[in-house]
């Protein structure tokens, strides 16, 4: 079987990944550092869910991570649904093993279809069969730029805590140049960009304009993306925080080339698309507010237009710092900071059971788990960070797992029962305010 570069995956070794001791002893230092046996119990549930519900192998025996409810692997879900993992695979080889064979897994689906975001566990063509790409292995080929940015953040993040550099195989090589060239070319989209993306279902969100093509845009230096981590469209095409972790992939793809893959050229072709994109994003997606100054738009469109706004979805602006994107004191992002986290964000909800961001993609005034970790982890403050964890148990409805989206008012009314990425996002939070990350 081709399998880990010797290293086989098994029903056996994705059982052995968390072991119940190790478990055990996690949560038990989750409740002393707590004080809460309430936390703790959150903990373990969600802790555990990404591996005992979503990991599952392919035909081939190679790792294959779902959403949860949703039987397909998204490029971006699955880099975070395993973030949480880093600290134990530094010491824990099973564990290691596993995210390694995921990050194998994604490089490859990456050389399978460089468009997609959304893969099949086999090539089945299960997915939207409607649409115009005709890839058995694709469920859904809407194009976002964090679809190649999240996978590099955990391949970088694997490799620092662990040392391990067994993922930098031949798909990892051969993908790290198409998503350069990729990312490079749609800086032109209008010009050079053969890629369009049509969906007949009536809903703005789900297609793109123009037969496909999107709404015009200007060149900036950025590059373009057809849709938003949400899967939403884009309403103009150079979306900011994806291109902000799209430059901290890149720079990380560098480093990679440099020390693992010993290709100079990938390194600096790497390096120099970044400060492209970094440099088009302080050019056109740093905007004026009238009260709070310089604000990172959440998109542009290089013709003038700027949207002020921010979504549950990572990359987020809100998330930028603890994506590595910018440092969290940046002015730029304080103030942005403070747009996205009040009225003036109009994904910013206010309710009698909770206050924070959430999204078009779901009902008006649900607002995201996702995004209420995000907010803690990038406060600095411990006690704004234990309000958020339990506010999250608190908005839970009585599930002991995170959700999608839940009504402000009404928390027993919520989307995605069953949603991994939410639920390593609450044990993220946990494991950083309490001091228990061992990944950085």
């Amino acid at each position: 079987m081709d399998l880990l570069q010797g290293v086989p995956v098994t029903s056996n070794s994705v059982a052995e990944a968390l072991p119940a001791k190790t478990l055990d002893d996690l949560v038990a230092a989750v409740a002393e550092r707590t004080g809460s046996d309430r936390i703790a119990t959150t903990f373990r549930s969600c802790y555990g869910n990404t591996i005992e519900t979503t990991v599952q192998l392919d035909d081939a025996g190679r790792p294959f991570v779902i959403t949860g409810d949703i039987p397909a692997m998204w490029l971006r879900d699955s880099s975070a649904q395993l973030a949480p993992y880093l600290g134990i695979a530094r010491d824990h080889e099973p564990m290691a093993d596993l995210i390694a064979g995921v990050i194998r897994t994604q490089f490859r689906l990456i050389g399978v279809d460089s468009y997609a975001n959304a893969f099949n566990r086999a090539p089945t063509g299960g997915g939207h069969p409607g649409d115009l790409c005709d890839n058995p292995w694709v469920w859904e080929q809407k194009y976002e730029i964090d679809s190649f940015a999240f996978p590099l953040w955990l391949a970088y993040r694997f490799w620092r805590s662990t040392g391990r550099t067994d993922f930098a195989d031949d798909d990892f090589r051969a993908a790290a140049r198409v998503i350069v060239d990729q990312l490079r070319l749609e800086q032109d989209h209008e010009a050079r960009s053969a890629y369009r993306f049509v969906r007949d279902v009536g809903l703005e969100s789900e297609t793109l304009a123009r037969d496909g093509l999107g709404a015009p845009v200007g060149f900036t230096g950025m590059t373009w993306s057809g849709f938003r981590p949400s899967d939403d469209a884009c309403k103009y095409g150079y979306n900011v925080p994806g291109n902000l972790f799209a430059v901290t992939g890149l720079r990380r793809l560098a480093e990679i080339a440099t020390e693992i893959l010993a290709d100079p050229r990938l390194a600096a072709d790497a390096t120099a698309l970044a400060d492209e994109l970094a440099d088009g994003v302080r050019r056109h997606g740093i905007v004026s507010h009238p009260e709070l100054g310089e604000v990172y738009a959440y998109e542009v469109d290089g013709l003038g237009h700027a949207l002020l706004m921010d979504d549950a979805n990572m990359p987020s602006l809100l998330a930028l710092p603890w994506l590595g994107s910018v440092p969290a004191d940046d002015p730029v992002y304080q103030a942005t900071r403070r747009l996205v986290l009040s009225p003036e964000n109009p994904y910013y909800f206010q309710g009698s059971a909770a206050s924070g961001i959430g999204s078009p993609h779901t009902p008006h005034r649900y607002v995201w788990p996702i995004a209420l970790a995000v907010q803690g982890l990038t406060s600095d403050d411990p006690a704004e960070q234990r309000r958020l964890i339990e506010l999250l148990i608190d908005t839970d409805a009585g599930t002991g797992l995170m959700h999608e989206g839940f009504d402000v008012d009404d928390p027993d009314k919520f989307t995605r029962p069953w949603f991994s990425w939410a639920n390593a996002m609450f044990c993220q939070l946990v494991l950083e305010h309490t001091g228990l990350d061992r990944s950085r």
